[in-house]
């Protein structure tokens, strides 16, 4: 009792810091809203996603189009509304694949230790030697592009700083008293990794993945302005910021709006990531 006593002060205490920084609020708040209106874009965009009007063509914000349109006469803000969903998915869903393969590889290789540690995170020091985006291309052009394959592809090379964050984390509760009693009990060793050592990583595994999500969606960015991610008539942001980029002397509006929308959302969840990290750490007091 008194154990989970401690554990809900803790958690208490972690919240109260989180609120205290007024930074990790705002990017908290603004990624939910996001998410909100990610949700609800069928329903609130103005425009089908794909309507054309090339009679229209590219024309600045106006009441009929606030945020303006595009080449081709479409809604920049319809089209803005549709890539939050294709970004955010692939952040977050990239990430998900990222953190299963890397809490997963650097739990077995923590716990196990010995020659299996050693030939596991050797194989995570030789992927970390290839470059990332090469290794992300090598797996599209040989599975070929699509939005799936493309969120696998992405949290398949993105585990490896995980994996190690885990390792390190399982080598220093391994030896723990909970641990070594359940080892007493004949606990089996999945049970002791799944529901002792994985739960009590939870805190730099929360704070890594909060910091990953914009990495994924940065890279999806990449490669979507390489031509190499989601295909026309669908939208991302990296998209958007592709085209704006080859009109933005004749039509400014269609890449400063996709740069202004993704630079706040890469800015929010790096603020949230920050405070969860000085949160979840007692060390650190109120900001």
């Amino acid at each position: 009792m008194s154990e989970l006593l401690q554990i809900s002060s803790i958690w208490q205490d972690a919240i109260f810091r989180l609120k205290s920084n007024r930074l990790a609020v705002f990017g908290g708040v603004f990624i939910i809203l996001l998410i909100i209106l990610a949700t609800l874009t069928p329903w609130i965009a103005p425009y089908d996603y794909a309507q054309q009007d090339r009679v229209l063509g590219p024309t600045p914000p106006s009441f009929q189009h606030l945020l303006g349109t595009d080449y081709l006469g479409r809604d920049l803000l319809t089209r803005l509304l549709y890539g939050s969903r294709i970004s955010l998915l692939v952040g977050f869903i990239a990430t998900t694949v990222a953190l299963i393969i890397g809490v997963t590889w650097g739990t077995v290789a923590g716990y196990l230790g010995g020659s299996i540690d050693t030939w596991m995170m050797r194989i995570v020091d030789t992927l970390y030697g290839i470059p990332f985006i090469i290794l992300i291309i090598l797996l599209m052009v040989v599975f070929g592009r699509s939005l799936v394959l493309m969120f696998m592809a992405i949290g398949a090379v993105e585990w490896l700083t995980m994996a190690r964050i885990v390792r390190a984390q399982v080598n220093s509760l391994k030896q723990r008293e909970f641990v070594l009693a359940a080892k007493a009990m004949g606990v089996k060793e999945t049970t002791i990794m799944t529901r002792h050592l994985i739960p009590n990583t939870l805190g730099p595994v929360i704070v890594y993945a909060t910091l990953t999500v914009p990495q994924v969606m940065l890279l999806e960015a990449f490669l979507s302005f390489l031509g190499l991610g989601v295909q026309a008539p669908m939208s991302s942001w990296g998209l958007l910021i592709r085209d704006g980029a080859v009109s933005m002397e004749e039509s400014w509006w269609l890449l400063v709006f996709p740069a202004v929308i993704f630079s706040t959302t890469l800015f929010s969840l790096n603020f949230l990531g920050d405070g969860l990290r000085d949160a979840l750490d007692p060390r650190m007091g109120p900001n």
